[in-house]
């Protein structure tokens, strides 16, 4: 299990242990945490698990592929430096820590 942090707009924080293998939208999901809407269930498909890496952390997340930033295009203000998919990250020990939080809304 990796401890992640969800930071709801409002501020309402949600440490939540994600099995490896997960993703961070899935853990978020599974865990009922509000701001992660994932309405494509994961696919890449739209842009309803956005969030805003803490800044920290950016640096040790993989790279975005393509596809990702494509849809990034459609989510509530995004930040070409903070914005990520939540449905890309898949949940690896090296996440233990990570820290996001959702836009004021999702598209």
């Amino acid at each position: 299990m990796v401890k992640i942090t969800y930071l709801e707009f409002d501020g309402t924080e949600h440490v939540v242990d994600v099995p490896v293998g997960l993703t961070v939208m899935e853990g978020a999901r599974d865990n009922g945490v509000k701001g992660i809407e994932a309405d494509c269930g994961g696919a890449c498909a739209c842009s309803t698990c956005h969030v805003y890496v803490d800044d920290s952390w950016v640096e040790k997340l993989p790279a975005k592929d393509p596809m990702e930033e494509d849809m990034l295009d459609f989510a509530f203000e995004p930040d070409q430096r903070l914005s990520r998919l939540t449905c890309q990250i898949k949940v690896t020990p090296a996440l233990e820590g990570l820290i996001v939080r959702m836009p004021e809304k999702q598209i």
